[in-house]
């Protein structure tokens, strides 16, 4: 992923709250225990946007005509800067329609504050334990963050390392990104992260943009439905293993297969074969912690659509094993038959290899129940929540 241009690292809900991060993400983020500051404070630094008129030229008299169709987008705190001559950085945002309703940082993170206040996590509310990492990049015009909370976690047998819960969240002023926001974990033994983990929640720039806190409040019982049932998904994942010497592909092979690009199949599946007890036959859990390890330290652009499409790869691995199969043997199939060039009668290698591929689909076909159940008992508690609010 591409770094960003500014970084901040939050503990706690405010200045009255004693935090620090937990000491795998303070080492993963290599922050300064100086420079860590309360998420309310991280909030409160962030880039915000007024509107201000917006003229044009006529090219042929050269005076300036002031529309009322567009607003320009500032940064106020640059706009100050640029009067007096100190200003280093980019004033302007955007140029968007009359339409667009401006959401500054404050508008969508202060009621997250006093619902984390007001919700309770054994005994301490979740402002004491929050914690995460604000990114910015394009002059802090684009921001995203990740908001977890220290003990909202899922313990795997066998390991100590716990996956922590939360939720990913971000916007821009460029009109490029709504307000969004969905469930998000990180495995601390590892530190890779686990996204989209709960349906995308949107607020859209454009009229009334509605009552975040209670949009939180909706947001954060799903991540606790999800945290309830995240290690039986895991566990069942655990269970299904892919044997790479019964189909006609390797570990590279079944990422390219899946969509992934050459350079993370490649990292993908190294990671997936380095954990797992026998390289020729690995777990679909392993599998997904692969494609997690090549998204988190090696995903080469930017956060945002693109990535999205990958991580939805990724999670099919964990939550869908047998639709991950499925697109694997169309792929393969669409392929043989590219290569044969208009040819229809089928090579008995082709054959063979769909046949090797629908067998291993049928294996796992047979225990995917209990995922089907799983996640349409987890969708019937997402839809109760979003009726309640």
């Amino acid at each position: 992923m591409k770094d960003p241009e500014t970084s901040t690292v939050f503990a706690g809900i405010d200045g009255r709250t004693d935090a620090s991060p937990p000491a795998w993400f303070a080492e993963k983020t290599q922050a300064d225990p100086d420079e860590v500051v309360s998420f309310s404070e991280a909030v409160r630094s962030l880039p915000r946007a007024v509107e201000t008129t917006v003229a044009y030229q006529n090219p042929y008299t050269e005076e300036w005509i002031e529309t009322e169709r567009f607003n320009a987008l500032v940064e106020p705190s640059r706009a100050i800067e640029q009067a007096s001559g100190d200003a280093d950085e980019d004033v302007l945002f955007h140029v968007p329609s009359d339409s667009y309703s401006i959401i500054n940082p404050t508008d969508v993170y202060a009621p997250l504050e006093d619902v984390l206040q007001s919700t309770d996590l054994d005994g301490q509310s979740l402002g004491e334990v929050v914690f995460g990492e604000m990114r910015q990049y394009r002059g802090g015009g684009e921001v995203h963050m990740d908001v977890m909370f220290d003990g909202l976690e899922v313990t795997l047998p066998g390991r100590s390392d716990p996956i922590t819960m939360g939720v990913t969240s971000g916007y821009d002023f460029f009109g490029g990104h709504a307000v969004y926001v969905e469930g998000f974990a990180q495995d601390s033994y590892c530190s890779n992260s686990i996204r989209s983990l709960t349906d995308r929640e949107v607020i859209k720039h454009v009229g009334d943009v509605g009552d975040f806190e209670s949009w939180w409040e909706e947001v954060l019982t799903q991540l606790d439905l999800v945290a309830d049932d995240l290690a039986g998904f895991i566990h069942d994942a655990a269970e299904i293993d892919l044997d790479f010497t019964e189909v006609p592909f390797d570990v590279d092979g079944f990422y390219d297969l899946l969509g992934f690009p050459e350079y993370l199949a490649e990292r993908a599946a190294e990671d997936a074969r380095a954990n797992a007890p026998d390289p020729f036959t690995i777990d679909m859990w392993t599998l997904h912690s692969g494609a997690t390890h090549a998204l988190t330290h090696f995903f080469r652009g930017k956060e945002g659509s693109s990535l999205d499409g990958y991580v939805r790869l990724a999670n099919d691995i964990l939550f869908n094993p047998e639709a991950t199969l499925e697109r694997v043997e169309t792929e393969y199939e669409q392929r043989m038959e590219t290569e044969r060039d208009g040819d229809d009668q089928q090579s008995l290698g082709e054959a063979s290899g769909l046949a090797q591929i629908e067998r291993v689909g049928e294996d796992i076909h047979d225990r995917v129940d209990q995922f089907e159940s799983r996640e349409e008992a987890l969708r019937e508690r997402f839809q109760e929540v979003s009726g309640q609010s």
